[in-house]
């Protein structure tokens, strides 16, 4: 009954690729054959999303795109990001379900048959969870940190890993493609719209080739993301840090006073005087830089920056055009 349920099913997948022409050929050959094995090789499609990649993998995709029906290629006319482009692979999707995977073969295709049938199961979502995860020391503890302020920030429920590499039902998929600005952050997203979420296990696998995308500026970029796009928690942590300091400000102001009637001899601290004052400056600085953040990305939102632009597509038509394959 479970195969049944989920051969029944028409599937998505999105990929965002970025410096990945050497690597697509092999991964389109992986899911291809993996949906064979679990019968939905009549009711997939694979969305390949180019995000303006500076090597030739637009013209890889077309080329896949060619032979291979099932394959439905778009590129942007410039390096929107992860995230932007999974919104516009999104908007392109038609299948029941969705599967959010990356390029570089880390993701093993084995594993979409399993989370499509969690979704089978009444799941809205269905994340991975690493069981040996082939990324570098800084990076692992940079999850851990981002995993830490996502818990606070976003409501995460606790020990939810947010994977790259997840499937959603396609009600999800419309909810989260109304969001419209240009700083999308799709597990954000994700979690405003459900906490119908389950987790399954995967082997993580070494990247086939080249290095990773992601480096400490993007990272550091995505998590600033998070951070001021989808929570005001940040801005409640500015208020309450304004208060303690000047509740702080009023006790060493009648500690000096004080001091000064006890022991007038006692000469003025500059010293003192000059750390209190850098301090104090250095959190305003902090803090209306981080009011800024939010005012500006409200100012581009407000002006329309756009969250992605389509160059081509590989098919003809709008996007109902029947050549997906599904």
């Amino acid at each position: 009954m479970e195969n049944k349920s989920v051969n029944a099913c028409k599937l998505s997948i999105v990929v965002p690729v970025y410096r990945s022409a050497l690597i697509l050929p092999r991964l389109v050959e992986q899911i291809a054959a993996e949906m064979r094995q679990a019968g939905l090789a009549e009711n997939f499609e694979l969305l390949l999303v180019n995000d303006a990649s500076p090597d030739n993998s637009w013209q890889v995709i077309r080329s896949l795109a060619q032979d291979n029906p099932f394959i439905k290629g778009i590129t942007l006319r410039r390096n929107f990001g992860q995230h932007n482009a999974i919104m516009a692979g999104l908007n392109h999707v038609r299948g029941d379900f969705i599967v959010l995977m990356d390029d570089d073969l880390q993701h093993p295709p084995q594993a979409i048959a399993n989370m499509v049938r969690a979704l089978s199961e009444g799941y809205d979502v269905c994340y991975t969870k690493y069981l040996n995860r082939q990324h570098a020391a800084w990076k692992k503890l940079g999850s851990q940190f981002n995993d830490w302020v996502a818990t606070r920030l976003l409501n995460k429920p606790k020990g939810l890993y947010l994977s790259s590499f997840k499937a959603i039902r396609k009600d999800i998929a419309d909810e989260i493609i109304k969001y419209n600005g240009p700083y999308a952050y799709v597990d954000g997203l994700i979690l405003d719209t459900t906490r119908s979420i389950t987790t399954i296990d995967i082997e993580h696998q070494a990247r086939d080739e080249g290095e990773g995308n992601y480096n400490l500026r993007r990272s550091l970029s995505l998590w600033l993301k998070m951070a001021t796009s989808f929570s005001v928690v940040p801005l409640r942590l500015a208020t309450l840090m304004g208060f303690t300091l000047a509740a702080l400000s009023a006790v060493m102001i009648i500690f000096v006073i004080v001091q000064k009637i006890l022991h007038p001899e006692l000469p003025a601290g500059w010293a003192s005087l000059i750390a209190t004052v850098l301090f104090i400056g250095g959190m305003q600085t902090v803090f209306i830089g981080l009011i800024g953040e939010y005012l500006g990305r409200a100012y581009l939102k407000l002006n329309h920056k756009p969250q992605f632009v389509i160059g081509s597509t590989t098919w003809t038509g709008t996007k109902q055009n029947d050549q997906a394959g599904i």
